[in-house]
């Protein structure tokens, strides 16, 4: 009977010594993408059972994150635009070329929820309902910006619409500006509008003028967990993960 005691004894203890050292696993720290913020934040609680390791997330505009890595900010992996991670390995900041594939999303033009919707699905129809909107919204920074500015330009707007055109550093400030009615449409990528509350999706750009933003990630160079890292990045590029790209409006890689 002792025996019996003292096997159990032992098996409980290495019961739980395996989980203290599960929850004291170093952290994997990942800088991320506003336009893929949906995406991991549904992910998160099974990447971290998968990987074994707790998952800290900073999300900002491609941009913003591009230029706090430039300034010496730690990451054992980004998840940016596809040229941004290209820039960061030819620098020497991450491994492993243009990063893995992990989705790509268009662009497109949130309104209120419960507002009317115009319709958008041809230039023609884009056009009008831009002139006849008292102000319209997106950020100059963002990964979308690009698309936008050729869309206006191509509709023959651009300076016409410069003077209702409001102007925010993120998706965030973007989508409050049309929740609170300050302005009619904030365009911005798809994934960055379907989540939010009190807006909702009026379209896609058409398809003249769309264009895809293309995610990657990448392990830091100087990551201090390589190993998990990579088995982040694995997770979020398999078939575990396309269930919530599709659903928050982004295509698989």
């Amino acid at each position: 009977m002792r025996k019996y005691s003292i096997a159990a004894i032992v098996l409980a203890c290495g019961f739980l010594f395996s989980q203290g050292a599960a929850a004291q696993a170093p952290e994997v720290r990942v800088l991320a993408s506003n336009g893929i913020k949906a995406v991991v934040e549904d992910l998160l609680p099974q990447a971290q059972h998968t990987i074994g390791h707790t998952i800290s997330v900073q999300y900002s505009p491609t941009a913003a994150l591009k230029q706090e890595i430039d300034a010496g900010e730690s990451f054992d992996v980004v998840i940016v635009t596809v040229e941004s991670i290209a820039q960061l390995n030819k620098e020497g900041k991450t491994l492993g070329g243009e990063g893995t594939p992990i989705s790509r999303v268009g662009v497109g033009i949130g309104i209120r929820k419960g507002a009317p919707r115009p319709d958008i699905s041809t230039p023609e129809a884009l056009k009008r309902a831009l002139l006849g909107a008292k102000a319209i919204a997106y950020g100059p920074s963002g990964a979308s910006f690009p698309y936008i500015t050729k869309m206006l330009d191509a509709l023959g707007i651009a300076d016409t619409m410069k003077a209702k055109t409001l102007f925010f550093d993120t998706s965030d400030g973007t989508n409050s500006a049309v929740a609170e009615g300050k302005a009619d449409f904030g365009i911005t990528l798809v994934s960055e509008i379907l989540p939010v509350k009190g807006i909702e999706l009026l379209g896609p750009f058409p398809d003249e003028f769309q264009g895809y933003v293309r995610f990657a990630a990448a392990v830091s160079a100087n990551a201090k967990n390589p190993e998990a890292a990579s088995a982040l990045i694995k997770f979020l590029a398999g078939p575990d993960a396309s269930a919530s790209i599709k659903a928050r409006g982004m295509q698989a890689h």
